[in-house]
């Protein structure tokens, strides 16, 4: 699962001010939580937690998040990531790079990207990594 989603789902103070697309992936994300189906990787555990000037408010979703077992990246992982971005620039495609970390992650681990961010459908061209859809959508 890409920030977006998670950031959505977690750090959204108003649910009343979601868009349709993004009511339906917090619906999805909460099934797949029921089903156990969810998982993050440190990077966007990383991107969630950053910006929460209250410590409260940071030690709360701290916590919420660590009943997620990080999706585990090694030296490969951080290789295929550089390699990505070079074949996605090289096509014309720019991107930042914790989302080729995003992607290199996906792919060694085999899992979609659960995203509301519409750049993952460019780099999926040419990444090969699948995106998920949800099943209301």
């Amino acid at each position: 699962m890409d920030t977006s989603v998670w950031s959505t789902a977690l750090r959204r103070r108003s649910k009343a001010a979601l868009n349709p697309a993004e009511r339906n992936a917090v619906r999805e994300l909460s099934t797949l939580i029921d089903e156990a189906r969810a998982s993050m990787a440190g990077c966007i555990r990383q991107e969630v937690l950053s910006g929460i000037g209250v410590e409260s408010q940071f030690q709360r979703l701290r916590e919420t998040l660590q009943a997620f077992d990080d999706l585990g990246a090694g030296m490969s992982t951080y290789e295929c990531a550089a390699e990505l971005f070079n074949q996605c620039r090289a096509s014309g495609i720019q991107g930042s790079q914790i989302d080729f970390l995003i992607c290199a992650i996906a792919r060694e681990h085999r899992v979609p990207i659960f995203t509301l961010d519409q750049d993952f459908t460019r780099y999926a061209e040419v990444c090969r990594v699948e995106l998920y859809r949800p099943r209301d959508a």
